[in-house]
């Protein structure tokens, strides 16, 4: 069950250089991961470091993440090796009088845990429709759902949200107070993702219409 109290800051999730911008209240952790489509998992196996991204979703305080069932991240995490997660989304670009000053606007989040194999056949199923709802809500409805075979094939992560910060920048750009009177443009240029009009697969059947959860995709 989802809770409200917000994240404790750990030793190692405690923001050290920029701490005004740290957040750990879980309504902004929560809609930072709710936004992102994609997180970076970054583990270590046999002192061999990997980041690998993946589709993921959260359900009430638990963040599932899902893959190939002979994948080299699924095979590791399901052991419950140490295991971070991010997610970024990125906001603007933070354009300054001076080359040191420039930077991006951004929202991130950062998981440190360890991930377990989801095994219990009824919520590997719900963390499975979770995903595809996260990416596209009322999809799953709309298509056949996996059948045994493609279950087999797919893995499923569990990692439970206990040690999470969150980290935003906002605004303009913070230049020098000398840099103020340089003859140099300054500011940001806004960034957002912009959904386009679908395109249809050749090998559609004829007579098949957008459905619902395209034609009414907002992100």
């Amino acid at each position: 069950m989802e809770t409200t109290a917000a994240f404790k800051p750990t030793a190692r999730t405690r923001l050290r250089r920029r701490p005004a911008r740290a957040a750990y209240d879980r309504t902004t952790v929560y809609a930072i991961l709710d936004e992102a489509l994609i997180c970076h998992v970054g583990f270590s196996v046999d002192r061999q470091p990997y980041v690998i991204p993946t589709i993921h979703a959260r359900v009430d305080d638990q963040l599932y993440m899902h893959g190939a069932a002979a994948g080299r991240m699924q095979r590791a995490l399901g052991k419950g090796i140490p295991v971070c997660v991010t997610v970024t989304l990125l906001d603007g670009l933070v354009l300054a009088r001076s080359a040191f000053h420039h930077s991006m606007n951004y929202r991130s989040v950062v998981v440190l845990g360890r991930a377990a194999a989801v095994t219990d056949p009824a919520e590997r199923l719900a963390a499975l429709e979770a995903i595809v709802e996260h990416v596209v809500p009322g999809r799953w409805s709309e298509v056949r759902v996996p059948n045994g075979k493609e279950l087999r094939a797919t893995a499923v992560l569990r990692l439970p949200l206990r040690e999470v910060s969150a980290k935003i920048r906002t605004g303009p750009p913070i230049d020098h107070a000398d840099d103020h009177a340089l003859d140099v443009w300054a500011g940001v240029l806004p960034l957002q993702t912009i959904v386009g009009t679908p395109v249809i697969d050749p090998l559609l059947g004829p007579g098949i219409g957008i459905p619902a959860s395209v034609r009414n995709y907002r992100r």
